[in-house]
């Protein structure tokens, strides 16, 4: 940092420059000057507009055609990225300004979030979700000894595909106004868990790989357990003794402009969300609890409103940059393999969540609804295959396959969504949903869903 200030650099040619492992060039100060300057770069700024720019065309192109625009943000990502027409080929910038797309899309989903409610879906989400996990890791590593595979492949297999897209469901979810219903409920409760148990999946990855014993990995696992909870019951006690003050303190300070309270909920937003990454949790986390804390209060459809804008312009960021990831050539040669691997992805993990969903004594309806919801792979995949591939868990094709299946599943979610009526309907038709009296835990749903009517 010295060197910044240093009047021998005033005629250097010279930069500080970073270079990750894809050759991006990363330029960190700029050296001709004996001052610290602000920096632009033009790159990043370059590649947000063609990003913003195909989303929104995209977005608008599906709406003419009564389409999800989810599907046009995609679609946009897949051909702007590297593996379509390459106008984006230094990713790393556009995915890191994307990622909060996913906190304050989980902050918002956090704000819409009923305490109440969650206490009556806490069960199935909770031991509901970590069972679902332990299904598909078992499944998937009995298949792997029955085609002479390895174990530890098998389970990672199966901890990949148990992870769902928080993202992509909840903005769905949102859009259809679904949140407050049951299945959409324990849709999102079980999301939020799939997040909570990324942490642990993460300290079980070097186990299967062989580079940590197995008591260690224990270890990581209940200290990742012991933080979590910690966390957890922290935001509990700022959440009535802090939080309603400072947004009252807010609101009084934003009488002529919202724009410091838009600011405060943000930083606030922003501020759990670090927080709880530096705990060794996730950015997801931290933005969720974080709109849980101010749901509570009387202030959470007010904040609502303030983010909701920023809301959306990231989560299109995000979704486009997540298209990025998709290879158009890769997916139109192995088209057919993928697409098998797709189909039986949803079959398997909607029979394995409508099953379990089930067992907690929901109806079929609504575990029905939840299964298929649910039954996509999670943009979390990618992170967790990223870090199997660096401990050579998965080489070559099976890396591409299921890198390519988890593309391509994010693609067809806003179809399977848009099929989901159809077929609930030809269930109806076909009396695959008999006629059956509420369960206990439905009725309290329903007569809590009354009692917030009449208030």
């Amino acid at each position: 940092m010295k060197d910044v200030f240093s009047l021998e650099n005033e005629g250097s040619d010279d930069m500080t420059t970073l270079i990750d492992r894809k050759d991006n060039v990363f330029v960190m100060s700029n050296r001709k000057s004996k001052y610290p300057v602000l920096q632009v770069d033009l790159r990043l700024i370059s590649d947000l507009v063609v990003v913003i720019v195909s989303a929104t065309i995209g977005g608008i192109f599906f709406s003419f055609l009564g389409q999800p625009v989810i599907v046009g943000y995609l679609l946009a990502g897949s051909l702007i990225g590297p593996g379509g027409l390459n106008f984006i080929s230094e990713m790393v910038q556009v995915e890191t300004v994307a990622q909060f797309g996913v906190v304050f899309l989980l902050f918002a989903l956090g704000l819409e979030f009923s305490l109440t409610k969650l206490r009556i879906v806490g069960p199935v989400a909770v031991l509901g979700g970590l069972l679902q996990i332990f299904i598909l890791m078992f499944l998937c590593g009995v298949a792997a000894l029955l085609c002479g595979a390895e174990l530890s492949e098998g389970v990672f297999v199966g901890c990949f595909l148990s992870m769902s897209s928080t993202a992509v469901v909840s903005k769905f979810l949102v859009e259809r106004n679904s949140t407050n219903l049951l299945h959409g409920q324990v849709t999102i409760g079980t999301l939020i868990l799939q997040d909570c148990a990324v942490g642990l999946l993460f300290a079980l990855l070097p186990v299967l790989g062989g580079s940590s014993g197995v008591l260690r990995g224990i270890m990581s696992m209940g200290k990742l357990l012991l933080v979590l909870s910690t966390f957890i019951t922290a935001a509990s006690i700022l959440s009535w003794s802090f939080v309603p003050r400072f947004l009252k303190l807010m609101v009084h300070l934003s009488t002529q402009t919202n724009e410091l309270y838009q600011l405060a909920a943000v930083a606030f937003c922003l501020m759990l969300a670090w927080s709880s990454d530096k705990l060794g949790l996730s950015l997801e986390l931290g933005s969720f609890v974080a709109g849980v804390m101010i749901s509570t209060t009387d202030f959470a459809q007010h904040t609502l409103d303030q983010v909701e804008a920023i809301r959306n312009l990231f989560a299109a960021l995000f979704l486009a940059s997540i298209g990025m990831l998709i290879h158009v050539h890769f997916l139109w040669i192995h088209v057919d393999i993928l697409l098998a691997s797709v189909i039986l992805v949803i079959v398997v993990k909607t029979i394995v969540i409508t099953t379990v969903i089930k067992a907690f004594r929901y109806n079929i309806r609504t575990s029905i609804l939840a299964g298929l919801s649910l039954a996509q792979i999670g943009e979390f995949a990618f992170v967790l295959l990223s870090r199997a591939s660096n401990l050579h868990l998965v080489e070559g094709k099976m890396y591409l396959l299921l890198l390519g299946t988890t593309a391509l599943s994010l693609v067809t979610t806003p179809l399977m969504f848009r099929l989901i009526p159809a077929i609930m309907h030809l269930g109806s038709l076909m009396r695959w949903f008999p006629a059956e009296s509420s369960t206990p835990v439905e009725e309290k749903g329903a007569m809590l869903d009354v009692h917030n009517r009449v208030l």
